[in-house]
């Protein structure tokens, strides 16, 4: 029997039942495109948020108190990883004259009583400390304060977030030991040394390290107390990264006061752009992995019930087998027909699949306001699966079709 011949059988069998083969396709069909539209919308979502950080933040290389970036607690910016401040004004001085290093940026918290614009007033906030080098090309409004004055410069998300939006001009009043009036002097899309490619951020309020961040350290080198941050952000030339990176660990763990400051159960960690983006990708793809796993479960639901439809078509077709017997077909041959019969199902499954699970995550991208990004390596696998369950749920109905006795089945009624 010719293999198209073989096809055309299995072909006309499917559809002889149209509603048992429309249910067990439905199967394969759900697990597919969960699949798919999970491994879809993660890779959307990887591909803008990694390319987000990429663009703010090539050139980038950060010195940590604490573990880093993923060491287990989530970014620093929301309380993660930062143990103490250790990295003093001694460290950033030493660092900024390290060949290959454009600007330094120490960034720090100044805890705050209240902050009030007009008659609003908020109390669960805090001040970002920095320099105004944090916000090259990133002004909207404005420009970035001056080191020493009373002057904040507001995040977009911070402007807008009072029912009289702040402006450049007006005035905030903050309350520490005693209430200061701050003039907003800019309002900016983000600052360097935050970690805006975890996502959109939240308000945030900046003011100037010198002279509202006070937190200090003794300086083991100088000898004096001096500012002391938990994070400082490097920028380095422009194709310079890898080398000043290595630079800056060579100083941390041989000259600065930071590793004598942390002591032996303290750590100082030096991260680049690349170590961050891969720590990024890699919790996006596990957690990818394990949300397409739910799918992976209804494709084995899938399998069972092609399996139990082939074992049922086995049986309702034994007279069919036995006269295809006796006419010359041989055991080869009708395994092959009936294997392909339930790969058929399963290439159904997954030409149906596909689409429908990308039109998903599409719909899921769209959403969340991602870009579409289509997983090309997960299509083929979805794809790459559909028929190995075919093969695999139709592999024992059909080696029992292969052994039916001709004699018995032309009896079998």
């Amino acid at each position: 029997m010719d293999w198209r011949e073989g096809v055309r059988i299995a072909v006309r069998a499917i559809a002889g039942h149209r509603l048992r083969s429309a249910l067990t396709i439905a199967g394969i069909v759900i697990g597919i495109a969960t699949v798919v539209a999970f491994a879809s919308f993660g890779a959307s979502v990887q591909t803008d948020v990694v390319g987000e950080f990429q663009d703010t933040s090539a050139s980038e290389v950060y010195v940590l108190s604490g573990g880093g970036f993923f060491s287990g607690s989530g970014p620093p910016d929301e309380g993660g990883t930062l143990t103490a401040p250790v990295i003093t004004t001694h460290d950033v001085d030493r660092i900024d004259r390290i060949e290959g290093v454009r600007a330094v940026i120490p960034r720090g918290t100044v805890p705050i009583a209240s902050l009030t614009y007009g008659n609003e007033t908020v109390t669960q906030v805090g001040l970002t400390a920095t320099t105004p080098n944090a916000f090259d090309d990133a002004m909207v409004e404005g420009r970035p304060f001056e080191m020493g004055a009373d002057e904040i410069v507001l995040n977009e998300a911070a402007a807008g977030q009072f029912e009289e939006n702040v402006t450049v001009g007006s005035t905030i009043e903050i309350t520490r030991q005693e209430t200061a009036s701050f003039t907003v002097v800019g309002i900016t899309s983000g600052a360097r040394g935050g970690v805006s490619g975890f996502g959109s951020s939240g308000p945030e309020f900046y003011v100037p390290v010198d002279p509202h961040y006070q937190t200090a350290q003794r300086s083991p080198s100088v000898g004096v107390d001096q500012r002391a941050y938990a994070q400082v952000t490097v920028v380095a030339e422009a194709g310079q990264v890898t080398k000043v990176t290595d630079r800056i660990e060579t100083y941390i763990e041989t000259e600065s006061d930071a590793t004598r400051l942390a002591g032996e159960d303290g750590t100082v960690t030096v991260q680049s752009t690349e170590d961050v983006v891969g720590g990024i990708e890699e919790v996006l793809e596990d957690i990818t992995r394990l949300v397409t796993g739910i799918g992976v479960l209804a494709l084995v639901v899938g399998a069972f019930g092609i399996a139990n439809i082939m074992l049922v078509s086995v049986t309702e077709r034994t007279n069919e087998i036995g006269i295809m017997k006796a006419i010359g077909a041989t055991n080869r041959e009708i395994l092959g027909l009936f294997l392909a019969e339930s790969v058929l199902l399963g290439i159904a499954g997954a030409v149906i699949g596909i689409p429908l699970g990308l039109a998903v995550g599409y719909g899921g991208a769209v959403y969340a306001e991602v870009g579409f990004a289509i997983p090309v390596g997960w299509i083929a696998l979805a794809l790459a699966m559909g028929i190995a369950i075919g093969v695999v749920a139709g592999v024992y109905p059909a080696w029992r079709a292969a052994r039916v006795d001709p004699i018995e089945a032309l009896r079998y009624e």
